[in-house]
């Protein structure tokens, strides 16, 4: 009933949308795509950026309206009735956040919090997994003998909303956070929207958590140029991340990925390192983007990657990987399920549980779930191994030093890029790969040469070095400015003309 109603609604909408004043439609039409490595949104943003600013500190609120709308039109682009989806539920989030704030018995707050995170899971079910579900209904159904009733779904064809499952979790933890008194509810209407809402994070996160998010729309912002000089170089470093790394070790994974049995061994193991580092560079630029974009408007967003894979262990790589959803796993799943106070098995339970709900909320394939599961025996046997290793001072002590760091560095790095073949839909696609990775067959080659692979992972490797040993950190302040800013500008020019002709979608806009 209520996906009725708001189908009604979008449909009056969409009418309202058709009969406008053409400024009003050109308006529309001439908003970008949710894609932050296009002229377009850099357009969009340059205007938001200037209307903003314009605005006297004073008028906080107003500033908030801008966000708002501009978040609002930001995913209009890219669908009109989706749009109105987002709104209408968050709308409803701060009705239950305003109602479990105000209710004092705790019967009747918790009653709200189910409602509200049962809409949020109803939603997301429902346009997320349905497909997935009514297809395995139909499978178990057929291979019973008894007619289901209904066509089987094609999984392209289901349409799911950009972003959805990070808005989702945002939702849901706040709502928890209101029960649990850790935050108090959101009487402004405006700023909730702006939480949820708010373009940079909207479509592939980081996670935001309203403790975090919603006391910064209330500070009246001032402009700051070393704020806006982060912002920029955030945006450059991401945005070289994607087009000049990620968009080009597509050309060495996808053609692997897409069709196993034609390419030879050699092709498999190349396809599988530059995906694993094609993702991380992906999505982590995303991240650097949309974190870049926040600061050009005032806002922080929390850092969503930390050298992952550096880590020595996968426990290790989880708290670096991903952080915002690693950190609502545990939190709001895994802590809630009793989280390692049980014993052994109740933990390496729980550990499997999270890690398969983890999965699960990437996508609605059993690869996912496949992945997700996949991370949680290597959880487990970390616990174990760790457990074994405690009683034996000399092996602790071996695997301390700098040659046992390394090898355990690259045992996760091997583990971790391993469990990205499972990162598809398609496990008899996953399947294939594993079985040319492992047993030697002839096919083809990657359609460029492998030079360049070796030259993109050696860039990506450098950098993270640099990172970490902050190098460039503390080069950055002794170098004259005007060296660091060409600096920034060859990231440009090098995301120009490396990007692809077809440069394709961020991975996790998917999610």
């Amino acid at each position: 009933m209520p996906l009725t109603l708001f189908a009604e609604v979008a449909d009056a909408a969409k009418a309202a949308y058709d009969s406008a004043p053409a400024y009003f439609r050109w308006l529309h039409d001439a908003l970008p795509t949710p894609f932050f490595h296009t002229r377009a949104f850099v357009t969009f943003l340059a205007l938001v950026f200037v209307l903003y600013w314009s605005i006297p500190r004073r008028y906080q609120l107003a500033r908030v309206w801008l966000l708002v709308v501009a978040s609002f039109h930001f995913y209009a682009a890219w669908s009109f009735e989706l749009a109105f989806l987002v709104t209408a539920t968050t709308t409803a989030d701060y009705l239950f956040g305003r109602a479990i704030g105000g209710l004092t018995r705790d019967r009747w707050r918790r009653l709200v919090l189910f409602a509200s995170v049962g809409m949020n899971l109803a939603v997301l079910c429902y346009f997320k997994y349905r497909g997935f579900f009514l297809n395995e209904l139909y499978d178990a159904l057929a291979g019973l003998g008894y007619d289901p009733g209904y066509a089987k779904l094609d999984p392209l064809a289901v349409f799911v909303p950009f972003g959805i499952s990070f808005y989702t979790f945002e939702a849901i933890s706040y709502a928890v956070d209101v029960y649990r008194r850790k935050t108090p509810a959101e009487t402004s209407l405006p700023r909730f929207l702006l939480f949820v809402l708010f373009f940079p994070h909207l479509v592939a996160g980081p996670i935001v958590r309203a403790g975090d998010f919603l006391p910064q729309t209330r500070r009246p912002k001032r402009w700051n140029w070393v704020r806006a000089q982060v912002g920029v170089q955030l945006f450059l470093v991401g945005l070289f991340k994607k087009a000049a790394v990620a968009d080009r070790l597509a050309l060495f994974s996808d053609p692997v990925f897409e069709n196993p049995a034609a390419h030879g061994t050699g092709a498999c193991w190349l396809a599988v390192v530059a995906y694993a580092v094609r993702i991380y560079c992906d999505f982590s630029g995303y991240s650097d983007m949309a974190v870049g974009t926040a600061h050009l408007l005032g806002y922080r967003l929390a850092r969503n990657f930390d050298l992952p894979y550096l880590a020595a262990n996968v426990s290790e790589f989880w708290r670096r990987w991903h952080i915002s959803l690693s950190t609502w796993l545990r939190d709001y799943v895994f802590i809630p399920l009793g989280g390692s106070r049980g014993g052994r098995a109740a933990t390496c339970r729980n550990l499997l549980i999270v890690m398969a709900v983890g999965g699960l909320w990437h996508g609605a394939a059993w690869g996912y779930v496949l992945w997700g599961l996949a991370h949680g025996l290597l959880l487990v046997a970390h616990r174990l191994f760790r457990d074994w290793c405690e009683p034996r001072p000399a092996l602790t002590a071996a695997l301390g030093t700098w040659a046992g760091t390394a090898g355990r560095v690259a045992v996760t790095f091997l583990c971790v890029t391993l469990c990205w073949v499972l990162f598809q839909p398609d496990v008899g696609k996953a399947m294939e790969l594993y079985g040319r990775l492992f047993t030697y067959h002839r096919g083809l080659v990657p359609p460029v040469s492998n030079k360049s692979l070796w030259v993109l992972a050696g860039v990506v490797v450098c950098g993270e070095w640099l990172a970490r040993s902050r190098v460039w950190e503390r080069a950055s302040g002794r170098v004259p400015a005007p060296v660091v800013g060409l600096g920034y500008a060859t990231c440009l020019l090098a995301a120009l003309v490396l990007a692809p002709e077809a440069a394709p979608a961020f991975i996790y806009f998917q999610f």
